[in-house]
């Protein structure tokens, strides 16, 4: 089941951030979500937006995602590629789970999908199962953008009618 996040899932949203990490670590990922990224008071915003959403399994929160519909700024330029299309788009950003769940990309991409047909995400160059993972459910690889701190990405896109 997916819902909004609330106040009171902080300390749950944070131990799937903390497993997430720790799966990323040992994946090879040492340079994606460092210094405790995403920091709870960027959560906090995100809930405070109506933008942050947990992933339930028997009551329990086992997964965690930002959607947000309209423009990204740090997808406004694209290098080494180009995006297929200029249609609006909502964006998943920050997706996690504790590892005892599967499927949560396809899982926020169908939710995604109820609002837009078109979906962006982005990822680590060392994040190798987020990439194969966001390759199996749809996205293609569109080419480079860069962070506001100057850090490139993988960009995807997910378009309905592809």
């Amino acid at each position: 089941m997916i819902r909004l996040a609330e106040t009171k899932d902080l300390d749950a949203i944070e131990q799937v951030y903390a497993a997430a990490r720790a799966f990323m670590r040992a994946s090879g990922n040492m340079l994606q979500w460092v210094n405790g990224y995403p920091q709870r008071a960027l959560l906090e915003d995100d809930i405070q937006k109506g933008r942050l959403f947990v992933i339930e399994e028997n009551g329990a929160v086992h997964g965690v995602f930002a959607f947000i519909l309209g423009d990204d700024p740090t997808y406004a330029y694209i290098e080494d590629g180009q995006w297929p299309n200029g249609k609006p788009y909502g964006t998943i950003h920050r997706i996690g789970t504790d590892g005892t769940i599967h499927g949560a990309v396809k899982t926020a991409l169908e939710y995604a999908l109820q609002f837009t047909d078109e979906v962006r995400a982005d990822t680590h160059a060392d994040n190798k199962p987020m990439q194969h993972t966001l390759s199996k459910n749809g996205f293609k690889r569109c080419g480079i953008i860069y962070l506001e701190n100057g850090d490139p990405r993988i960009a995807y896109q997910y378009s309905k009618e592809a």
